[in-house]
């Protein structure tokens, strides 16, 4: 048996542009890819060659004559717009029931016995940003050690905490009994840790987030690899994304380059099967805080590194690069947006200039990477594989 591996890598919230449905979502007219190519921070020689440009529906920027690489444009089945459907759909599960949002904040019958268990005051208790809400209710926790709990159009219940107030393991610990208690009808798919640091007037908030995430509600392509006997590696926040499940190797990363650097460094590594990676900034450091240039300069900053692996990629190595959502930087809202995706393939296997066209789920990626390795996998995805083999 040859053994292959696949490295697929999700630039976390870089949309291509909306969807049908977007305006359902409040999106209509987000475009992240249109909002940073604008910016001269912008240049990404490598992700051209590949065929990002190429992808039906980019008519604003110059297309590559002949991309090198297979490519398609990523439509979300499942009923949302955040990191664990986006994730879970291009491992194979399809998302139909939305996760509970709560735009009002949560019930207070829940805070009070979270309060209890925790043994500390809650603030806030909105949707908020996460920079802001530090700024709005930082002194009030420093003065009484309350927990800062808030949300946001996607299905989370976030803590944020000042380091010195509430140290961290102490802080995760509060994560865990909100995620034990959050069941039922208001299963949220994430709980985040949100520390900080600083001073009044200059808080900063650090990057010992954790997310601890819903198991996955079904089969994944990495539960499929690993009853087959391939490997299932996770770089950046994939551990946290599936609840550690099916993650056989996990190694975190501080940034998006260091996540890059892991990977190109697990090139060196033998083994056979999937690198599952997850580059967050995108999302988190640029998207969310509307930062166009910055988030045109950490594209450009990516592109950089991919040209390293993709000159290390070996006869039997295939790289698919594709996103879990939009979170265009340019429009007034600090959330994520339901846009389209791209999908970008590349490998000495993988036939050059091939156009997929719109794909109608993301759960296509895991069929495919089970048709590479030749294993069944319980996914509602149709493989491209067969359209990008080479040979």
């Amino acid at each position: 048996m040859v053994d292959k591996r696949v490295f697929l890598i999700v630039l976390d919230s870089f949309g291509i542009g909306e969807m049908p449905d977007s305006k359902n979502y409040g999106d209509e007219g987000s475009n992240t890819l249109k909002a940073i190519c604008q910016s001269p921070k912008f240049k990404t020689p490598n992700l051209k060659k590949l065929g990002l440009f190429n992808i039906d529906g980019i008519d604003f920027i110059e297309k590559m004559e002949n991309p090198i690489g297979s490519f398609a444009k990523m439509k979300e089945a499942s009923n949302g717009k955040d990191t664990t459907t986006g994730h879970w759909e291009m491992a194979g599960i399809i998302s139909e029931t939305p996760f509970p949002t709560f735009p009002n904040g949560f019930p207070k019958d829940f805070l009070y016995e979270f309060s209890k268990r925790t043994g500390r005051k809650i603030l806030c208790n909105k949707p908020y940003s996460g920079t802001k809400v530090i700024e709005d209710y930082g002194k009030e926790h420093l003065e009484t050690g309350a927990l800062i709990v808030y949300t946001s159009a996607d299905s989370v219940f976030q803590i944020a905490a000042h380091e010195d107030i509430v140290p961290l393991e102490k802080l995760y610990e509060y994560c865990k009994i909100a995620r034990e208690m959050l069941i039922g009808d208001m299963a949220v798919g994430r709980v985040i840790a949100r520390p900080f640091v600083g001073e009044l007037g200059s808080f900063e908030r650090t990057r010992n987030r954790h997310d601890f995430s819903l198991k996955p509600q079904g089969t994944t392509i990495m539960d499929e690899l690993l009853k087959n006997n391939y490997d299932s590696i996770g770089v950046g926040k994939i551990y946290d994304i599936f609840a550690g499940e099916s993650i056989k190797e996990h190694y975190p990363m501080k940034d998006n380059n260091e996540g890059m650097d892991i990977t190109i460094k697990l090139m060196d590594k033998k083994f056979k099967g999937l690198c599952f990676v997850n580059l967050v900034d995108f999302d988190m450091i640029y998207g969310h805080r509307n930062d166009v240039d910055g988030y045109a300069n950490a594209m450009t900053e990516f592109d950089q590194k991919l040209g390293v692996m993709l000159k290390k990629l070996g006869d039997n190595d295939i790289v698919i690069i594709t996103a879990d959502h939009g979170c265009d930087p340019s429009t007034p809202s600090t959330d994520h947006s339901r846009e389209y995706v791209p999908m970008l393939a590349y490998g000495k296997s993988i036939r050059k200039g091939m156009n997929l066209g719109t794909r109608k789920t993301f759960a296509d990626i895991s069929q495919t990477i089970a048709d590479i390795f030749e294993i069944k996998a319980n996914t509602e995805g149709k493989s491209f594989y067969k359209e990008i083999k080479d040979r």
